[in-house]
């Protein structure tokens, strides 16, 4: 999935222009996008809404997510931004940190929701959206995304091997690609961030409790 952040560079590129210029085209001041990209910090949501204004051809749904084509088809109907609303349109967004303790709060009848967004994508039932700290993931889902999650009850070792998920135990709370291990009875656990201090674990399937699938992660925009 990468970043926002790179995938303006690619605009940049494509349009065979520098971050410098672009920043003037989006009427940004001198430095607010080059920053962010140098130090990999955030930049405010206005600059993507404005970004995508002044540059149509350019799919939102692959600058947020990186999934799809980058440049929109003639036929593709225009793509809804995500936003956020109390009136229960999309999906539930909670203000928690998965690794914190997320499926406690979600679970509990009597914790309501902060909002919700509302971005077609994701606009399933049985999808919440959550907060996610850390740099295992990198640059797939980036320290402070969010993330749009699905539990699910198939037994770990019969999921699609080499996807995402969220993993529960009764001691920590994770987010990695899983396979299965060589090992009989257990499961392996990929950061994609090739950082030596981030390893691989293998754990055994009868320590996890919940599993949730990640459909996908956006920058958080509010």
């Amino acid at each position: 999935m990468g970043n926002i952040l790179s995938r303006i560079q690619d605009i940049a590129s494509n349009e065979g222009i520098t971050i410098g210029a672009l920043e003037r085209c989006i009427g940004a001041s001198k430095g607010v996008l080059s920053r962010a990209i140098n130090n990999g910090t955030d930049i405010q949501s206005k600059w993507i809404s404005i970004l995508v204004e002044n540059y149509p051809q350019y799919s939102p749904a692959w600058l947020l997510t990186g999934e799809g084509n980058m440049l929109r088809v003639e036929s593709e109907k225009e793509v809804k931004l995500p936003s956020v609303n109390q009136t229960y349109e999309g999906t539930p967004y909670f203000n928690v940190d998965f690794i914190g303790g997320f499926d406690v709060i979600v679970n509990d009848q009597t914790r309501n929701p902060d909002f919700y967004i509302n971005y077609p994508p994701y606009n399933q039932e049985g999808v919440v959206w959550c907060n996610l700290t850390g740099h295992s993931m990198e640059p797939e889902i980036s320290n402070g995304d969010i993330i749009a999650l699905r539990e699910v009850t198939t037994p770990i070792q019969y999921l699609p091997a080499g996807e995402i998920y969220g993993i529960v135990t009764e001691e920590y709370r994770t987010v990695k690609r899983v396979r299965l291990s060589q090992k009989e009875g257990y499961v392996r656990l990929i950061p994609s961030n090739k950082s030596e201090e981030f390893c691989e674990q293998e754990i055994p399937i009868s320590m996890i409790l919940k599993v949730y699938a990640v459909l996908g992660s956006i920058r958080k925009f509010f």
